[in-house]
């Protein structure tokens, strides 16, 4: 079984793929995260990890908006119907950016840089998976 840890941020080959992957219009990001009882910074301070999460929210939510990226569903864990029952995640939310490049700068922003050590510190488990926009349909097949 994989480190969780592993699955906190990015490797440098996705993240390469990623900025190769340059495409016209928006992308959307599936956010999964699973947050630890405490907070772990490197200087030992105090925190929940709900609470270094929060200050990873409000640093980086006006970055996020001022290059146009909106939260277009958000949601709560109820029951993993398929799947490991293990996956029990505390946030979701589905992320949408005008562009790649809106994502880059974003990721290349001081204030958000700075905001992500409480990201670090707060987060046990997470997935980010990017998705192209499709057209709605009847049809799972789509």
């Amino acid at each position: 079984m994989e480190d969780p840890q592993f699955h906190k941020s990015f490797s440098k080959e996705t993240w390469e793929i990623f900025k190769t992957h340059q495409r016209p219009g928006s992308i959307q990001m599936l956010n999964l995260v699973r947050l630890r009882a405490r907070a772990e910074y490197p200087d030992g301070r105090a925190s929940t990890g709900a609470e270094a999460y929060r200050a990873y929210s409000d640093l980086s939510a006006p970055v996020f908006q001022r290059l146009g990226g909106q939260i277009i569903w958000r949601g709560r864990h109820e029951l993993t119907m398929v799947g490991p029952q293990s996956e029990v995640w505390d946030i979701a939310f589905i992320a949408a950016y005008p562009s790649v490049q809106s994502f880059l700068d974003m990721m290349r922003n001081e204030t958000y840089r700075d905001a992500m050590r409480h990201r670090q510190a707060a987060v046990l488990d997470s997935r980010l998976v990017r998705f192209a926009s499709g057209e709605n349909a009847l049809s799972f097949a789509g």
